[in-house]
């Protein structure tokens, strides 16, 4: 017994390692290497001297706090029908996600990351729970941003076949109709568990007890998640504003929403690697930006770098900042418990 503890204590450990060494790998590569983020800098150097721009930046740094701290409750919440645990350890499970999830495909890391925290629950169980708050993040991106879509297209596309008539209103139904069955769906998720016996067969039967778990959240649980998840895009929205708005791009704040939440949009439907994000995020934010200010005001175009550099801080404060904050809780980690 002496000897499994310790090869479980060493395994754990070289995994705690591991996820140390490659997740400062590839944020020193993204930041100083690849994108070479200290040049840019220099580009605003003016910028950076305005009390405006300091101002602005704190706000959005301590956003960032708001905005993981909202998804820490919402994962407390969530989580809290298989173990109850407090607010700061569900805040160190969502860091500890970020920093692994920081390389992996479209940040699938953070659905196992967080559950190894747990100290009795099933970690399965977990993962399916942390999917289906990831879920209620994605719907609300998807209605926002197919909302937008629908509003953008007769600005930036006015005078074309698919600007207006019969294609545009044939969107329209389509997307709403998607949309409200997106939301049906989300709000009785206890179907799946109804539908493990269908899903699960034969040798995958032992998998069939975990799907218990989308039984045990109601409607009214249902729509405070989602509220949580709204409350999240509003922040990290506004989050993309105040960086544009400190670097120069002076936008009325509704049509500065519109474009922000059809980058969000465009975003969620990209496969990426949460790292490598940061140059598509960059040129998805240069093309919707690009494509509104040629239709609407082309002596906005020179803001290209700005438009950049907004996206880039974006990046390094929502997602950089927290994959470096969660190394320090990678060692509460357990990736092998005792099966006692």
């Amino acid at each position: 017994m002496k000897n499994k503890s310790k090869v479980r204590k060493l395994a754990n450990l070289a995994l705690q390692l591991l996820i140390l060494g490659v997740t400062y790998a590839f944020i020193y590569k993204q930041v100083f290497l690849k994108n070479d983020i200290p040049s840019m800098i220099k580009n605003f150097e003016g910028e950076l001297s305005k009390p405006g721009f300091t101002y602005g930046l704190i706000l959005v740094i301590f956003l960032m706090l708001v905005n993981w701290g909202i998804e820490a409750w919402k994962w407390k919440l969530l989580i809290g029908k298989i173990e109850t645990i407090s607010f700061l350890k569900s805040f160190q499970a969502v860091l500890t996600g970020v920093s692994i999830s920081s390389f992996t495909p479209n940040r699938i890391g953070d659905f196992f990351a967080r559950v190894f925290i747990l100290q009795k629950a099933s970690h399965i169980e977990g993962i399916l729970i942390t999917i289906l708050g990831s879920i209620s993040q994605l719907l609300i991106t998807i209605l926002a941003g197919s909302a937008a879509l629908l509003i953008f297209i007769p600005y930036c596309m006015a005078g074309t076949a698919f600007g207006h008539g019969y294609l545009y209103y044939t969107l329209l139904a389509l997307i709403i109709s998607f949309n409200l069955i997106l939301l049906g769906l989300f709000f009785n998720v206890s179907f799946l568990s109804s539908l493990k016996e269908k899903i699960f067969k034969n040798g995958l039967k032992k998998l069939r007890k975990f799907f218990r778990v989308f039984a045990f959240y109601h409607n009214k649980e249902i729509a405070t998640v989602i509220l949580l998840s709204f409350l999240r895009y509003v922040v990290f929205s506004f989050q993309f504003f105040l960086l544009l708005w400190i670097l120069g791009i002076s936008l009325p704040f509704y049509h500065a929403q519109l474009l922000i939440s059809l980058i969000f949009f465009i975003m969620a439907v990209v496969p990426t690697i949460a790292l490598t994000e940061l140059g598509i995020r960059g040129s998805v934010s240069l093309y919707v930006f690009g494509l509104f200010f040629a239709r609407i005001d082309p002596s906005m175009m020179y803001c290209t770098l700005c438009i950049f550099a907004a996206s880039t801080l974006l990046w390094v404060i929502n997602l950089g900042i927290p994959a470096l904050m969660g190394t320090f809780f990678v060692f509460r980690l357990q990736f092998f418990r005792n099966r006692k």
